[in-house]
């Protein structure tokens, strides 16, 4: 998908970053364990790799890759994931791999509570201050205690996020949500958060910033920060993407975003999008599964699909 590429060369752009030579990338489970924060949390890392790729399955998805090789080079940056509503660690493989051929490490986690396999805490509110400290902990756990943790710089971390993963990285980096006023967000709505803010039953728990994060690239974030106040506090750079049609968050919230974001920042607007074509390209499996999230609008050029489909036996883009 073109837009997957583009992602993933401006990740590294953004950050400012010099990356090693591409090689393949290699690939590893992850798991953070359960601390006085959060529950435990599982996910993959991936990072540069010498060795020739592999195809490997995990769960319904062919990945490129090596499993487990050691990790090419020292003080690698560190990019980490979070996933939209009901995702994964797996949905942005493609981008994680792109990265990781460049010379990154990056690592993603599903949510508790709020993944394709446990919506158990997903229409809550609580979940809302929950995904800025699991992506918090992850960082925690990557710097200190991964197998990876001797290999990264920890001055170099930077963060991509989608959808309610867009929402978690802005508020890693200083957003403050107006709880107060989000509900002007839920008109028609009966979703159990709606019911929350109706209520008033806004979360007692303060967001957690992480000052780590250097730079992050978000694609049509969920936003509850309503105001230029909700921004004043992010002083790293800023890549936001948008897609032209929404289907799941609004442009023109989008586009608010960007009107109130801090002047050091980026704004692209994708012709022609939805919102799930930020996500990696289906497989055939996924596809029959969940076309809500597989189909785009016509006219609409996943160019790196493409490609793989008809170029199967070339080497990796």
């Amino acid at each position: 998908m073109r837009m997957i590429k583009l992602l993933s060369t401006l990740v590294a752009a953004t950050l400012c970053l010099t990356a090693s030579v591409a090689e393949p990338a290699g690939f590893g489970f992850v798991d953070v364990p359960a601390d006085p924060e959060g529950p435990a949390m599982s996910g993959a890392v991936w990072s540069p790799c010498a060795m020739p790729p592999q195809d490997m399955v995990v769960g319904r998805t062919t990945l490129p890759g090596v499993k487990d090789c050691p990790i090419a080079g020292d003080r690698l940056p560190l990019v980490v994931i979070s996933h939209g509503r009901g995702g994964d660690f797996i949905g942005h493989h493609d981008t994680a791999e792109t990265l990781a051929d460049a010379g990154f490490i990056v690592a993603a986690i599903s949510h508790p509570g709020d993944t394709v396999s446990d919506m158990s805490r997903s229409g809550d509110l609580s979940v809302m201050t929950e995904r800025p400290t699991d992506i918090k902990r992850l960082i925690d756990f990557m710097v200190g205690t991964s197998p990876a943790a001797s290999k990264i710089d920890p001055e170099r971390i930077g963060f991509f996020g989608f959808s309610r993963g867009g929402y978690t990285g802005l508020v890693l980096v200083g957003a403050n949500a107006d709880w107060v006023n989000a509900i002007t967000r839920c008109e028609g709505s009966s979703l159990h958060i709606c019911e929350q803010l109706r209520n008033k039953e806004f979360p007692a728990n303060p967001l957690a910033h992480d000052p780590r994060i250097k730079a992050v690239v978000v694609a049509d974030p969920l936003t509850v920060f309503l105001t230029a106040d909700s921004f004043a506090a992010i002083k790293v750079p800023v890549q936001l993407w948008g897609s032209e049609r929404g289907d799941g968050v609004s442009p023109e919230s989008v586009a608010a975003v960007n009107g109130n974001l801090p002047a050091t920042h980026e704004y692209r607007v994708v012709p022609n999008s939805g919102h799930f074509a930020f996500l990696t390209p289906c497989s055939p499996g996924l596809a029959q599964a969940r076309p809500e999230l597989c189909t785009d609008a016509p006219g609409f050029d996943r160019v790196l699909a493409f490609l793989r489909k008809h170029l199967a036996g070339a080497d990796r883009p």
